[in-house]
Parts: C-alpha cells; structure tokens; sequence
C-alpha cells in the first residue's frame, strides 16, 4: 500500500489525545481477564463500550498540545504516510472519508465526517470511559472513531493475524463503516440486545467489512480534495490478503478458539473468519454500497 509522496495530509481529521489523563470517572474494563471477557464477548472491534455496560461516565476526551502538534508536524504528505505508522493512519482515514463523502454526494446525500480519536491506555467518550482493552470502536453518541494503535501489535501477537498496512487500513476503514451505517440508519439495527451467528450484531458487522471492501475497490481512483489525484497510489493483491488475513483473524470463532478453546455461536457479536472474510471480499470484488445488504 502506497500513497502519492507529494498529497497534504489532513490532520483536522484527527485529534490526538495519548498521553492524556481523562478526569472523572473510572474504566470498568481492564486488562487481563476483564480484558479477555471483554474480548470474547465481542465488544472490540465494534460500536461504543456502552454496549456491554463498560462505560462509567461521560467525559470527553481532551487533546493533548505536545501529542496532536507532534502528528501535525510529522504528518504532513503521502511521504510521511509511506513511512511513518501514525501518519499512515491518518491517510487512510483521509482516504476513507474522501471516499465517502463523494459516494454520498453521488447518491444525493451529505457525508458527514468523522474525526479518529487516537488515545492510549483509556479514553472518555460520549457512550462512556474505555480502556484499550476493548479495541478500536466507533461511538455513535459523539460520532467518532476511537483507537489505540497498540491495537495493530495486538492483531499480530495476540490475534495471530499477519499485519502489514492494509491490514491496519482495513480496521479504520471498517470503523468508518459503523459511521456510514450511523448516518444511513443502519447502525440501530445492532442495539435489540441478540447475539448469535445470525443475529443484527453479526449483520451490522459484516455489512461493515463490505463497507471496508468498497473503499479499498475505489482506494486508488478515489481523488483528493486538493490536488485531484488518488491519495492512495498503490494497492496490491498482497495488501487485500493482509486485510483478508486481519479480517479472519478477528472472527468470532477464531477468537473464541484461541481464548476459550471452544466455539458456541450463539454468542457470536461479529461473525466467523468465513463470514468476515466472505463479506470484505464481496465489498472489494464489486465496490457497490448496495451490495452490502447482510440483513437480506
């Protein structure tokens, strides 16, 4: 995955708060073994730690000075993209949002954007305090993304995942999914309370993962606002198995295997490897919206 050396970066789209200390309140999900059931019950990677009852309070997050001037002076083009993990972040989640408020313009819509918040350790949001046990999820009560980029070591050591960029492209592209199932509706579907391998939950997860393969079907076509080419130059079929590879990775099933050491599907939040992977694949291979529809 490459993008063009010479394209700006928008930092406005990301604010930073590693580093900072979010006052009030505590973090119910911690580590260790809190951590794991907070795993194997399917919250991370999702929407909002309000879903579970992990949340105490309403804080929101505060941006530290030293850290977001640090990612606006480093992330300045595609060139620190190409080379620095922060700034390849903050590409895609460019990418992405291009790509979407384009596709809404096109079917007569408006695309509303939504910033990624990067924090470390826990993080005040709108649906309540979370720690990075949780993992990347996007809040619809303040309509944010939220991630630790530890997360991304976490896919490789924990998960047994591959990694590479695209691997890492694809988890903020599925975030953005969740923002695009906000706006059209959708996202509401997943909050009757079932799990289950056929559940809303799985439906509206999967249906993310296609989202996600939409984008990177028009990643390299997709222009940038202000210099009217693709920020993101190259993507290869070996870049689409390492998001394939991080798609499985975190399936409910191969999660549940690797933790519990047994699968019961009708706990099932997000779907199986095959599903995730399956519904990716149909995003990318056909890069139409209205080919996503998992509650058919």
């Amino acid at each position: 995955m490459q993008f063009d050396d010479d394209t700006g970066l928008d930092t406005s789209e990301v604010q930073d708060v590693r580093g900072s200390r979010i006052p009030g309140g505590r973090a119910t999900v911690g580590g260790g073994v809190a951590g794991l059931i907070a795993l194997l019950l399917g919250l991370f990677f999702g929407v909002g730690p309000d879903q579970l009852g992990l949340s105490s309070g309403d804080e929101e997050p505060r941006a530290g000075a030293s850290s977001l001037a640090q990612v606006q002076q480093t992330c300045r083009s595609g060139r620190d993209a190409n080379t620095e993990e922060d700034c390849r972040v903050v590409a895609v989640v460019n990418s992405v949002q291009d790509f979407w408020a384009q596709e809404f313009e096109r079917r007569g819509g408006t695309y509303t954007r939504s910033p990624t918040v990067f924090f470390s350790e826990r993080v005040g949001t709108a649906c309540g305090t979370a720690t990075s046990a949780v993992g990347p999820f996007y809040c619809p009560g303040d309509r944010k993304v939220y991630l630790d980029l530890g997360f991304f070591d976490e896919l490789r050591t924990k998960f047994g995942a591959g990694g590479g960029p695209f691997a890492q492209a694809y988890v903020v592209a599925h975030e953005y999914g969740h923002h695009v199932q906000d706006l059209t509706g959708t996202l509401d579907r997943s909050q009757d309370g079932r799990t289950g391998a056929n559940s809303n939950a799985v439906r509206v997860e999967l249906q993310a993962d296609c989202y996600a393969g939409v984008w990177a079907h028009h990643a390299t076509t997709t222009k940038d606002e202000s210099t009217g080419r693709p920020l993101v130059t190259s993507l290869t079929e070996a870049d689409i198995r390492d998001g394939m590879d991080a798609a499985a990775a975190v399936g409910d099933d191969r999660i549940q295997e690797r933790f519990q050491g047994r699968v019961t599907p009708e706990s099932w939040t997000h779907g199986s490897a095959a599903q995730r992977q399956q519904w990716f694949r149909q995003g990318y291979r056909t890069g139409q919206m209205a080919r996503c529809d998992t509650f058919r």
